[in-house]
């Protein structure tokens, strides 16, 4: 396989020094906390309003924080420029994704930790359906348009939206569905979003961890009697409210650590370049314990935030020690640099 270069890693060849750049909102306090633990430097890059609302009240996790007036002005040459002479390594995940959009992260001159062509992947709901397919993961029905609706389906609106926007439809009822609109097969079953970790340095994937999203309004309807909800005539909404922890029956934990790995080798195949620390799979368990994946995220996920400083069970089992997303982030890149590979571990 030819192996594709980034600016990233261009870089990363002259820096001296390691410091992690964290976004705010997110996931932002558990990579600011994770790199503490492992003694790196910290930058957070902020807007005004989250770090007076938010981040000032953590100053403790921060070395320095960069702040700006809009997203994309971080991705102004005098920004860049600054971050590069702090020899610092961009974390993204989603928020930041949906600020500033692909095309400046994928055009962006700083190292970056993960595969950033993987990005552009994730943002395309065919591309992103492609490469699961790609990996022998099962995936549910994509209807191609509302007349091939055959069942349950659920709209879905492209981007990183947090689930605002979804709802169900059926055949009889699929009206207004807005053109940019993805609708997808409703699989009935147990959620269950899985946090996995691609280590270049070790060459193993780590389940990390999984998590559940409790949603608005979805949730608190399922404690309303049916009648009641046809009389008032509530419709679910699923706009993401929080995560809580799971554990998986052990019986299915050959299948998730099975997709893990499918998913890690397509990844390589697709971009000619290597899966770069953390993704989720993101499905759904039927009663035939079949796990059904809807979505990928190519980044670390907002779930891994319900293990920070404790760590999960599953990443226990590997390292013995407490360890979550944000410090296993900062643990790769602190090796990495140490054994200098930094270059094998951003793009």
């Amino acid at each position: 396989m030819v192996v594709r270069s980034s600016i990233g890693q261009e870089l990363a060849r002259e820096y001296n020094g390691l410091c992690l750049g964290v976004p705010a909102s997110h996931s932002a306090l558990q990579l600011l906390l994770g790199a503490k633990a492992e003694g790196l430097c910290t930058i957070l890059l902020s807007t005004k309003r989250l770090y007076d609302a938010i981040y000032s009240k953590f100053h403790h996790l921060l070395d320095e924080a960069l702040i700006v007036d809009s997203w994309r002005e971080l991705f102004e040459d005098r920004n860049t420029r600054l971050l590069r002479e702090k020899n610092t390594v961009l974390i993204p995940h989603a928020s930041l994704i949906e600020y500033v959009g692909v095309d400046t992260l994928e055009d962006a001159e700083l190292p970056i930790f993960g595969n950033r062509w993987l990005l552009r992947i994730e943002a395309n709901w065919e591309s992103k359906i492609r490469l699961l397919e790609k990996a022998g993961i099962p995936v549910p029905r994509t209807y191609r348009g509302p007349e091939e609706i055959d069942g349950l389906a659920i709209i879905k609106l492209p981007g990183a939206k947090g689930g605002r926007g979804y709802r169900l439809v059926t055949r009889g009822s699929h009206k207004d569905i807005p053109s940019n609109a993805i609708v997808q097969e409703y699989v009935v079953g147990v959620r269950l979003y899985t946090h996995y970790f691609y280590s270049p340095l070790l060459e193993r994937v780590e389940v990390m961890g999984m998590d559940l999203r409790l949603e608005a309004n979805v949730d608190g309807l399922a404690r309303i009697p049916p009648r009641v909800l046809e009389e008032l005539g509530l419709e679910p909404s699923y706009v993401v409210v929080a995560n809580i922890p799971v554990v998986a029956r052990e019986s299915l934990l050959a299948r998730i650590i099975e997709y893990g790995e499918r998913f890690n080798r397509a990844v390589k195949e697709e971009t000619k370049a290597a899966m770069i620390g953390p993704y989720s799979l993101e499905g759904v368990v039927t009663e035939k314990l079949e796990y059904i994946v809807f979505e990928f995220s190519g980044r670390i996920v907002a779930g891994t935030n319900v293990y920070t400083g404790l760590g999960s069970p599953y990443a226990f089992l590997y390292w013995s020690e407490p360890m979550w997303m944000g410090r296993r982030i900062a643990r790769e890149l602190r090796e990495a640099f140490e054994k200098r590979r930094l270059i094998d571990v951003v793009t």
